[in-house]
């Protein structure tokens, strides 16, 4: 043999290789060697290529499909026959009734089969009696109608003056009689062969309207149940096949009338709403933990199914969106397409967006602390930033505010808030941590002065929080700015204005992300009246956000898709509309960008006289008072004393903190520029503060020549 003639020598690895002058001629011998493929292989190799095609498998589904679209409908019609001829209904509903423990609905499908029972007795009944008054009937007809037509004939026999017409009638019947069995004796043979295939297509149009096949060869559209409206008994084979025992139990037991469970379904926003009452032995806590499943039964994503807890026992209510609808956005923001808009901080709702079912989310913010959170990157300065964007036109809302992340989101406040801290580092955070003191300095004022005092409400915004709450830095008495200790500066400063702040309009409104114990502490979280949350990571960071009430009555940011939820919020609060029996709201706020923020805190600056804001606050350093007293008067033609005050502390808390009312008029006698009555509240004049600082620098500037 050839392979015998050819010697093949092995590599120090062992493989074998070519010897030397004959290259290719082992590997030749070796494929003139190899056997054939037998023919049966190859064929069998066909086969299996032709039945595994896709071509092949789209025909064997569509030959299963409308085959077993006639198998169901045979089903399906037998079945509807059988329950109409007997009281199976009737059972099955008092089954029903009785698994849902409604006793009274019970006793009435009791009776109605009761009824039906007796009604079809009597019906048998009069079957027994029917033959004998069918055939006296016919004999009785039978008679009547010879004799009318004898009688017929009669007097057309009269009236021709023919004894031959006597008969015509009766032979005019005999002869449509023999017509019509001609025409049946046509028609027969056609109507017994076309007879079948008509009916066959009835039971195909039955089974295909209830797509009575199995869900593999269904078409991929109703296969993936994209745009599957929601039906009673969609929900109830969804609930049946949740994998909680007791509830498949009980809904089996009541056949297909498990949909006594269910309320009305509603048309809510882009979606349908169904309470469901559940069966004894089923907690609502296990229809909850199966949200996933749940969505997945109903041919939905698990975003786009939600499961709160009503007020009524046993009872969930299922929000389930129309598929892709939570994906389209949601329009603009009044604030951008009113410019006509003002703000009322006490009496008014800042629109913050629409909530699932579509209708106007809005929210009350007057004496409210608020607590925003959520992963990066998820909407969370913008959704703070439009409600400072509809507060900032109430011309008397003042504004304190700290972006711990320093890339200009808020600058366009710069003319609206008297202080404004823009910067990551540890230094912004001392800034802000001096801020938020002057805050609590200001509420303390106010809660010292006589009662029924009015105050315009001071909002005190910090973005980033937790930055400042995982600040390593101390000050000179070995106090650290972050942390949570009872010597924390900036956590104690955000607690005693969430203790008392809200009695004298002092707000403390913080945005932070991914919340932990580190950075956002318990205290600090719980102290906040209107809490909302973004996409989470957890369903511990999701108590941590909300609480544990509003988790546990199915609130669950940690379940909106990050990224694809973005702006999204879960809201907890009394400031918000809530339906009843439920502790939160589904929020998609609308999305007002930078420019459009410029533009409306442009026509908020529009409604002010002019707010000097403060970008650094200075420390340790000689102060000058009536340069600071006039700069803090800015533009503005004259400004009350108490205003020039809070400016000034704002500005240096060090140095004008704890400053009175006397302290002022102490350094403006006898420049000119001393404090006076104008519509019988107390003011600085701008002019005035002016021309005493232009005096004081010639006469220096005199002096020093």
């Amino acid at each position: 043999m050839t392979f015998n003639a050819v010697h093949l020598t092995k590599n120090p690895t062992g493989a074998s290789v070519e010897p030397s002058g004959a290259p290719g001629v082992a590997v030749a011998a070796l494929d003139a060697e190899k056997p054939p493929v037998p023919l049966w292989v190859r064929s069998g190799r066909a086969v299996r290529g032709i039945v595994t095609h896709e071509h092949t498998r789209t025909a064997g589904r569509l030959a299963v499909r409308h085959s077993m679209y006639a198998v169901g409908g045979a089903r399906i019609v037998a079945r509807r026959t059988w329950e109409g001829r007997t009281a199976t209904r009737y059972e099955r509903m008092l089954r029903a009734a009785e698994a849902a423990g409604n006793y009274e609905v019970a006793a009435e499908w009791e009776e109605r089969g009761q009824r039906f029972r007796e009604a079809r007795h009597r019906r048998r009944m009069d079957l027994l009696a029917a033959p004998v008054d069918a055939a006296k009937s016919v004999l009785v007809g039978t008679g009547m109608g010879i004799g009318s037509l004898v009688a017929l004939g009669v007097v057309l026999a009269i009236a021709n003056k023919d004894a031959a017409d006597v008969v015509t009638p009766l032979m005019a019947v005999v002869e449509l009689v023999r017509l019509l069995i001609v025409i049946v004796t046509v028609v027969w043979g056609p109507a017994i062969t076309i007879g079948p295939f008509l009916a066959l297509l009835a039971l195909w149009a039955v089974g295909r309207h209830q797509q009575a096949a199995p869900n593999w060869a269904l078409p991929a559209a109703v296969r993936n149940g994209e745009g599957e409206p929601i039906t009673p008994s969609i929900v109830v084979k969804a609930l049946r096949d949740l994998g909680v025992p007791a509830l498949g139990r009980a809904i089996k037991e009541m056949g297909d009338a498990g949909a006594s469970m269910l309320g009305p379904i509603r048309i809510a926003g882009c979606g349908v709403e169904v309470d469901v009452t559940l069966p004894s032995g089923v907690s609502t806590i296990e229809v909850q933990n199966r949200r996933r499943k749940l969505a997945e039964n109903l041919s939905r994503h698990e975003h786009e199914v939600f499961i709160t807890i009503p007020q009524a026992a046993r009872t969930v209510r299922l929000w389930v969106a129309d598929s892709g609808a939570l994906d389209e956005p949601i329009g603009p923001s009044p604030l951008v397409t009113d410019e006509t808009m003002t703000a009322d901080y006490a009496k008014g709702r800042a629109p913050w967006g629409q909530d699932l079912r579509g209708d106007a989310a809005a929210i009350s913010l007057y004496q409210r602390h608020l607590l925003i959170t959520g992963l990066s990157n998820q909407g969370k300065t913008v959704a703070l930033r439009s409600l400072a964007l509809w507060v900032a036109l109430d011309r008397s809302v003042q504004f304190l505010m700290g972006d711990l992340k320093g890339v200009g989101d808020w600058a366009m406040f710069e003319g609206l808030a008297k202080v404004l801290i823009q910067g990551p580092t540890d230094d912004h955070v001392i800034q802000v941590t001096e801020m938020v003191e002057s805050a609590v300095d200001e509420m303390n004022r106010r809660l010292q002065a006589p009662p029924g005092t009015v105050f315009p409400a001071l909002i005190v915004l910090v973005d980033e929080a937790q930055v400042a709450f995982m600040c390593p830095v101390k000050d000179d008495e070995k106090r650290p700015y972050g942390g949570s200790k009872a010597n924390s500066r900036y956590f104690m400063a955000v607690r005693k204005i969430h203790n008392q702040g809200r009695a004298v309009n002092v707000l403390m409104w913080q945005g932070t992300q991914d919340p932990t114990d580190q950075n956002l502490p318990k205290l600090v979280r719980e102290g906040a009246h209107t809490r909302a949350s973004l996409a989470l990571g957890t369903e511990s960071q999701a108590r941590m956000a909300l609480g544990d009430k509003a988790v546990d009555g199915g609130a669950a940011p940690n379940l909106l898709r990050p990224g694809l939820d973005r702006g999204t919020l879960v809201v907890a609060s009394d400031g918000i509309a809530i339906p009843a029996g439920q502790a939160s709201i589904t929020v998609r706020t609308h999305y007002i960008d930078d420019d459009a923020a410029v533009a409306i805190t442009d026509r908020a600056k529009a409604l002010r006289d002019g707010v000097t804001t403060v970008t650094v606050i200075e420390r340790g350093e000689e102060r000058d008072p009536l340069a600071d007293i006039a700069s803090v008067v800015g533009t503005a033609e004259r400004v009350r004393t108490k205003d020039v005050l809070a400016r000034l502390a704002a500005r240096n808390a060090d140095a004008y903190g704890k400053w009175s009312f006397l302290d002022l008029k102490r350094v403006l006698d006898g420049t000119g520029a001393e404090p006076y009555k104008s519509d019988g509240v107390m003011v600085v004049a701008r002019d005035r503060v002016a021309r005493a600082l232009a005096n004081r620098d010639a006469d220096g500037s005199a002096s020093a020549a």
